[in-house]
């Protein structure tokens, strides 16, 4: 198929894969504990029906955790294979007050759609759909679609599927699609992403609580400790301050502040925190958050002094840290750091390995020429992410010799994660181009499997 030929499948096509992606947000599924996971069944099965719908062959396996998904179909004689990455589980709604449309209901205003997982990452799954559509039977590469059903929830079972299916989805290129671009009309190459610990900090003060009034003052109380101790983990200036965390120069990307800002969402008068440029303490420095505190309620707590105190810490890794190693700083720091001798128990939750992509050759060449004709010849960034995706060191691992694209149909307004996710209309159908025009220039290097991604 000509390019233009590939243009007018793809727009011929958009529709019903908009339809059908409305379809997948409906699905609340969320392979969070606690949440009913039939419905992460009923995703899983929707995926697979969408795949077969392609012309693949389909199965839905596991490994221990929640489904994934695997479609394949051979490529044609001398043609490079393609692994199609993305997932269909999805994050919690949160407060359902912060929600401007029911969030499992798909709702159109200005041009985006709005709903979880619309753009995270119902969108990747069907933006793969759309270029096995715009092909039909004349497909021009092998694919592999692997859709994951717990990427939200930490991928537990993923390296086990890798490994038990090691053979059936080994490929020449891997397309994960669960990144952004860097603005609504700027397409972009993520080349790395931070790594991440996260890890809970028990301070203890006291064996039980006791009367403010007749012990404050001389008897410190847990979550004042707390505070104390949370605040040594940046400098005056909001540089992370734990000795041992790697750190490093990224890419020459101008990110203006103001643009930073409104994009982030920061009140007026907040100044920003940490020195250097913003996308080097976005995309390759390290930095700590506090995302919970557990501590008694203001609306329920008594005159009386807490006897511990308890908060979960995130702590996202510049590319080329070890999360074990950045892990122990993190704890040794902590424990260092105690006021008044307050007893401190630091405990890890979880951890992943950030990732730096050589996005140099032919395949990577490839990609830069789809994304130039479907955004009408923008050129597009290479790109970092503060954000983690562990399992892309696992592809790097496993697969050594194949050339690993990390895509995606986010952009900055997207708010994957948060209330009111949603996706730009406009931008998913020129990813959907994009994903199309990529699979047609890999195959026009018609080299045999396993050697397309040498480089």
């Amino acid at each position: 198929m000509s390019e233009s030929e590939v243009r007018a499948a793809v727009a011929r096509e958009m529709p019903g894969v908009r339809a059908d992606l409305e379809r997948l947000v409906r699905i609340p599924g969320i392979a969070f504990e606690g949440f009913d996971h039939s419905h992460v069944e009923r995703s899983a099965e929707a995926v697979a029906e969408l795949l077969r719908g392609c012309g693949l062959d389909v199965r839905i396996v596991r490994s221990g955790g929640q489904p994934a998904v695997i479609g394949t179909r051979p490529a044609p004689p001398g043609a490079p294979t393609v692994l199609l990455y993305a997932h269909h589980d999805v994050q919690p709604v949160g407060d359902l007050s912060l929600w401007e449309s029911a969030p499992f209901e798909p709702v159109e205003r200005e041009g985006r759609l709005y709903g979880r997982g619309a753009a995270d990452d119902k969108a990747g799954i069907m933006a793969h759909v759309a270029a096995l559509r715009a092909f039909g039977d004349q497909l021009p590469v092998g694919v592999v679609l692997f859709i994951e059903g717990e990427e939200e929830y930490g991928s537990d079972s993923l390296e086990r599927l890798l490994t038990e299916h090691r053979e059936e989805i080994a490929s020449d290129v891997i397309v994960i699609a669960d990144s952004a671009n860097w603005d609504v009309g700027v397409p972009a190459l993520t080349t790395s992403l931070r790594g991440l610990v996260n890890l809970f900090v028990e301070v203890r003060t006291l064996d039980h609580a006791v009367h403010s009034g007749m012990f404050g003052g001389a008897v410190p109380d847990a979550v004042t400790a707390l505070v104390r101790l949370l605040a040594t983990l940046h400098d005056a200036a909001g540089d992370v301050a734990v000795a041992g965390l790697a750190g490093r120069t990224g890419a020459p990307v101008d990110y203006p502040e103001d643009r930073f800002r409104a994009e982030a969402g920061v009140v007026d008068g907040v100044s920003l925190i940490g020195t250097g440029r913003i996308t080097d303490r976005l995309w390759t420095k390290p930095a700590v958050a506090v995302l919970g505190i557990d501590a008694p309620a203001t609306g329920e707590a008594p005159n009386a002094l807490v006897p511990a105190a308890k908060a979960k810490l995130s702590v996202r890794l510049a590319p080329g840290d070890d999360p074990r190693r950045a892990y122990d700083a993190v704890r040794a720091h902590l424990e260092e750091h105690a006021p008044w001798g307050a007893r401190v128990t630091v405990t890890l939750e979880s951890g992943g390995d950030p990732c730096v992509i050589d996005a140099s050759g032919p395949v990577f060449d490839a990609a830069r020429a789809a994304f130039r004709a479907a955004w009408d010849g923008t050129e597009p960034v290479d790109i970092g992410i503060g954000g983690s995706i562990p399992f892309i060191a696992t592809f790097q691992e496993m697969f050594p010799q194949a050339a690993i694209l990390v895509t995606g149909v986010e952009d900055p307004h997207a708010r994957a994660h948060g209330p009111n996710e949603s996706l730009h209309l406009g931008e998913f159908a020129r990813v959907c181009l994009a994903e199309a025009l990529l699979l047609a220039k890999v195959a026009e290097q018609r080299q045999p499997a396993g050697q397309v991604a040498e480089r």
